[in-house]
């Protein structure tokens, strides 16, 4: 694998711990600000809508220039959305903050998945996506604990100071790693838009939706879960992130390793796998020890989906892969603003803080049903594709000379 993955990977882990690592800190940003816990989680669901709107602006503008500067302009704009964040008087500002910072999310990992695909050969293209997304991963066992660590500490402002050094890390590896590269010559808008056209391209930004999405339901609220149903101190939460982060880092590669090999059935089995775990979260989160298992399982099983989705949505975008693959991680993070907006609402409804797991449950068994219909679309195509390969052409009849 090439040295330029690296640097992606870096990048990645800077985004990565500024995405999750809110969610360790939500009781202590809602006590400052004087909100309540589920207005505190807005700022999963703004950092989310940012990264759906940002997506497709980001990677347009992108066009104009080489992806390897654009991948700097990211991190810079990551960069500032992070300080202002850590620098806000008033929880408004700090939403402003993360959602300047999500600018930078979707299109980042959109323009470095086409990046990291195009650097190897094509039987290597997922395993080179996971790898770049394991800096994402990464960060849940480092970062976010870390982070975490350090907010319940020294304040939750320091902690968005440090994911600000992070991301001028990710800038320094991006300047000093990723090879030049030229502009990219022959993009047009409509002919990126054409790959929305595909049913199996909108079936796996569904799937990406759903699936992400059940996992954020039940994560999203993780402090208070553990904290208040599984009897867990406080202070529990670091290392109960990094059990999380685990689970990430082995779903994630071994999602990679098999969507190569066998992409539809690594999908069958971690959606369909997720979807009975969060549903057993209900039970398992009333004892630490099961608690704690299954947490590690949501992240093991939530991340086995990302490579096998993300390289169909760049196996059927035929021609336009950059905007479908920052549009997919769009869709991650809509399915994380969405799960993250209906756990609230059941919390807020009276329903306790495990009922976002049954929120979880249902997104993540809907996007194994979208699975079975994507497979059997296939299916059908193939069928007559290969039939009508098949059906003799009528001969062309002999000129007719005078």
């Amino acid at each position: 694998m090439p040295l330029a993955l690296l640097a992606l990977a870096i990048g990645a882990f800077g985004i990565g711990t500024t995405e999750f690592v809110i969610m360790g800190l939500l009781p202590e940003v809602a006590a400052d600000f004087g909100v309540t816990v589920p207005t505190a989680g807005l700022l999963v669901t703004g950092y989310a809508l940012g990264v759906v709107a940002g997506a497709p602006v980001m990677t347009v503008l992108g066009t104009k220039v080489s992806r390897k500067r654009m991948l700097m302009l990211l991190m810079g704009l990551f960069i500032a959305g992070n300080l202002l964040s850590a620098a806000a008087p008033v929880f408004g500002l700090m939403l402003t903050g993360r959602i300047v910072a999500s600018l930078a999310h979707g299109a980042f990992f959109g323009i470095g998945s086409v990046v990291a695909a195009g650097l190897v050969a094509p039987r290597k293209r997922a395993g080179a996506i996971a790898l770049m997304f394991t800096g994402l991963t990464v960060a849940n066992v480092v970062g976010v604990p870390l982070g975490t660590f350090i907010g319940q500490n020294a304040g939750w402002r320091t902690t968005f100071v440090v994911v600000a050094g992070l991301g001028v890390l990710g800038l320094l590896g991006v300047a000093r790693l990723v090879p030049d590269m030229p502009k990219p010559e022959g993009v047009r808008l409509r002919h990126e838009l054409a790959a929305f056209r595909n049913a199996q391209v909108l079936l796996a930004m569904a799937m990406t939706v759903l699936g992400f999405g059940g996992v954020f339901a039940a994560v999203t609220y993780v402090a208070p879960m553990m904290t208040e149903v599984a009897g867990f101190a406080d202070s529990s939460v670091t290392w109960l992130l990094v059990l999380f982060g685990l689970g990430m880092v082995a779903g994630n590669l071994v999602g990679g390793r098999f969507a190569d090999r066998a992409l539809m059935p690594m999908l069958y089995l971690s959606l369909g796998g997720l979807t009975l775990v969060l549903a057993l979260f209900t039970v398992t989160v009333h004892h630490k020890a099961t608690a704690a298992l299954t947490l590690a399982l949501i992240g093991a099983l939530g991340f086995a989906t990302v490579p096998p989705l993300q390289k169909r949505v760049l196996d059927h975008a035929h021609g336009a892969p950059t905007l479908a693959s920052a549009v997919n991680i769009g869709a991650f993070n809509l399915g994380n603003a969405l799960a993250a907006w209906l756990g609230g609402l059941v919390i807020a409804a009276g329903l306790g803080y495990t009922a976002p797991n049954w929120v979880g449950a249902l997104l993540a068994g809907s996007a194994l049903l979208l699975a079975f219909l994507s497979a059997a679309l296939q299916r059908r195509d193939e069928a007559r594709a290969a039939q009508a390969a098949q059906e003799p052409r009528p001969a062309t009849p002999e000129p007719v000379h005078l």
